[in-house]
């Protein structure tokens, strides 16, 4: 009987062997000549610089939202604690404000959906790297390149849903993007510092290290032939990019531009003809306004100062009348041109009630049954902007029905879910 094998010492370390050539952990499974430190520097680059214009349009989008204001009425995220700040109380000029902010965060956004994804693809092999964690500097590093991907992910899936009026995800938009986008800022700013000198060194480096010095795991070890350059995958991704910058930029330009917003829901052209003719979110049905709320009896409530006020619309035309060129624009990043509105100013209902000389700002409140905004706040400076109107009509016609007959507020700079339709009540100063 031959003698049994030597079993091993308890002091030799366990065997082990390498991921096999057809797993996603060997370095050999990753064959594209493509990948290396150097394109992944670049793609890198250009989401910084991109990112960081989202995240400072994202926040400027919040202050115009007016949070602090009304117990924050206007604010969508309960319970935010420091993360709530904003930039500044939000101006009325110029016109075309918000306009402007939202536009380039939408349009960017979408732009940079080729950039992303080009990104991922550029790293991926790091995602299958075995051990997961070598040092405590390394998990923290693979912890935050996980909330980085997730979070990448999830802001700009929830973010293309929403400006494609597509609501399939659970719970409100608000909350979901404003939190989602705080922890994908901060992975992001852990990897940009942990990453900085790294791309630095690929940038300034002409070409990628052969595969024996590379240390960044992206070269592959067996490169298959190439069959396009790194400079013409650059320009796919860039030709990408160009592509939805143009088929979507122009819901937010305006004009002759709009016609080649094709990925926009409110692309094209107009809804409709006539004054009332340019576009909307919701229509009075969706909403639950009923022609008797709006009809005769309908009474538009002043109130402040300790004083009240009720009048019809036929009492709101007797009042002096003026007109303001303003467009609208909404968090999705579409706007309208210019549309002429004439009402009564809001400072001039403030005096309604003896709040003339310097008009605190306003609760306005909605007949609208249901849906966010019922209630929205408005600053101040906004009441007392001359520009600032309880619109009665636009383009010399009455407002229809969807577009908030027989009142609504329409203010400069706001965003339009402060551009409040069908209004009810307006409190001056006393919330």
């Amino acid at each position: 009987m031959s003698a049994p094998p030597p079993r091993p010492s308890p002091s030799s370390p366990p065997s082990s062997s390498p991921p096999s050539d057809s797993s996603p952990a060997s370095p050999a499974f990753w064959r594209s000549p493509l990948r290396g430190p150097r394109l992944t520097a670049l793609l890198g680059v250009v989401l910084l610089a991109g990112i960081t214009l989202l995240f400072v349009t994202g926040l400027l989008s919040y202050a115009a939202y007016n949070p602090d204001l009304a117990g924050g009425v206007n604010d969508k995220t309960p319970g935010k604690g420091l993360l709530g700040f904003y930039l500044f109380s939000w101006p009325t000029g110029p016109t075309w404000l918000y306009r402007l902010t939202q536009g380039l965060h939408v349009t960017v956004g979408i732009a940079l959906v080729p950039v992303l994804l080009a990104k991922l693809w550029s790293v991926i092999p790091k995602l299958f790297t075995l051990p997961p964690a070598r040092s405590l500097g390394h998990a923290l590093e693979r912890v935050s390149l996980l909330l980085l991907v997730g979070g990448a992910l999830f802001e700009f899936v929830t973010g293309i849903l929403n400006i494609q009026l597509e609501y399939v995800f659970p719970g409100s938009f608000y909350p979901l993007h404003f939190y989602g986008a705080w922890v994908f800022m901060g992975a992001f700013a852990v990897h940009v510092v942990l990453r900085a000198p790294r791309t630095v060194r690929a940038l300034r480096e002409r070409t990628d290290p052969a595969p024996e010095a590379d240390d960044t795991g992206l070269v592959a070890a067996r490169p298959d032939r190439p069959t396009v350059t790194r400079r013409g995958a650059l320009g796919l991704v860039g030709a990408g990019s160009l592509l939805l910058f143009t088929t979507t930029a122009g819901q937010s330009l305006g004009g002759w531009w709009r016609r080649t917003a094709l990925l926009a829901p409110h692309g094209g052209r107009d809804v409709d003809s006539g004054p009332n003719g340019f576009q909307i979110n919701k229509t009075a049905a969706a909403v639950g306004i009923r022609d008797r709320d709006t009809g005769d009896d309908w009474r538009l409530t002043i109130e402040g100062g300790g004083r009240r006020v009720r009048l019809g619309r036929a009492e709101l035309l007797a009042l002096p009348q003026h007109t303001a060129a303003l467009p609208i624009a909404c968090v999705e990043g579409w706007s309208t041109g210019d549309q002429q509105w004439s009402g009564v100013r809001l400072r001039d209902l403030a005096a309604l009630v003896g709040l003339g000389e310097r008009p605190p700002g306003v609760l306005v409140e909605s007949l609208q049954l249901h849906g966010a905004f019922r209630r929205a706040a408005l600053r101040d400076n906004q009441v007392r902007d001359p520009s600032s109107l309880l619109a009665l009509r636009v383009g010399g016609a009455e407002l229809s029905a969807d577009h908030g007959y027989p009142a609504r507020i329409i203010v400069p700079a706001a965003p339009g879910v402060l551009q409040t339709k069908w209004v009810a009540r307006l409190t001056f100063g006393e919330w």
